[in-house]
């Protein structure tokens, strides 16, 4: 499996899809399944039941998670692809298009 190039707090555009063109930021990262959840994107309908935590249920709107490879790390206001590259012996992400480290 390789490594992911997204990860928690970065802001991401959507690609592709319904919410094309949207930017948010990563809530969470699930490797095993390849899937990111972002802040107000991909936000889907659930009809819950009453119970203790929800005395009322009804419909809550949530945000679903969408594939990694339909968002694109946003830098410096623009979508660009993620790399990777060691300095000083240490692996670090950085920006395709201007070459800027990230982290």
């Amino acid at each position: 499996m390789s490594t992911m190039k997204i990860k928690k707090g970065d802001t991401v555009k959507v690609i592709t899809g319904k919410d094309n063109g949207k930017e948010g930021k990563v809530i969470s990262v699930d490797r095993k399944r390849n899937k990111v959840l972002v802040e107000g994107v991909n936000i889907v309908t659930k009809h819950t039941k009453p119970s203790a935590a929800n005395q009322n249920g009804g419909i809550i709107q949530k945000e679903a998670p969408i594939d990694v490879s339909n968002v694109m790390y946003v830098h410096k206001g623009k979508a660009t692809r993620v790399g990777f590259r060691f300095e000083n012996d240490k692996k670090v992400r950085f920006a395709k298009s201007t070459g800027d480290v990230i982290d």
